[in-house]
């Protein structure tokens, strides 16, 4: 699952997965469960950690983690941003599955980001599904 980010002053939109910092005090299952049910209105049980990776130097975080996840309560659509800066930023406008065995319904968009897509592309590596293509995709982004 992943959530579109619409940016407020460019209209820019742009999909991510659902997460975010951990709060004061709160476990990391707490943190996932707090920000599932913000940014997707779903109350999800936390299964197993999937991946554990450093984060890209410029990114606001320093680690990264990524989950799996049951949806146990609620019905997925966009939720939104409790913290005022990212607030004023940007808002949550959509909530999408993706099939991890299949590129072919990601879309161009999704296909051409420089962060999303290979975040996937290591997830999907990561649960086993299908072997990757040798097939070579080049891009260039234009701002």
């Amino acid at each position: 699952m992943l959530i579109r980010h619409k940016h407020h002053a460019t209209n820019r939109t742009y999909w991510v997965f659902p997460g975010g910092g951990i709060e004061d005090g709160e476990t990391e299952e707490e943190c996932i469960s707090r920000e599932m049910k913000e940014e997707t209105n779903l109350i999800v049980s936390v299964e197993r950690l999937i991946l554990d990776e450093p984060e890209h130097p410029d990114e606001i975080y320093k680690w990264q983690k990524t989950y799996l996840c049951r949806p146990i309560e609620g019905i997925p659509k966009p939720g939104y941003e409790p913290e005022p800066e990212a607030a004023a930023e940007y808002s949550i406008v959509e909530v999408r599955w993706f099939d991890l065995r299949d590129e072919i319904d990601w879309g161009d968009k999704l296909l051409q980001d420089p962060i999303t897509y290979p975040q996937l592309l290591r997830l999907r590596e990561a649960l086993g599904y299908g072997q990757r293509s040798w097939r070579f995709r080049y891009y260039v982004l234009v701002s």
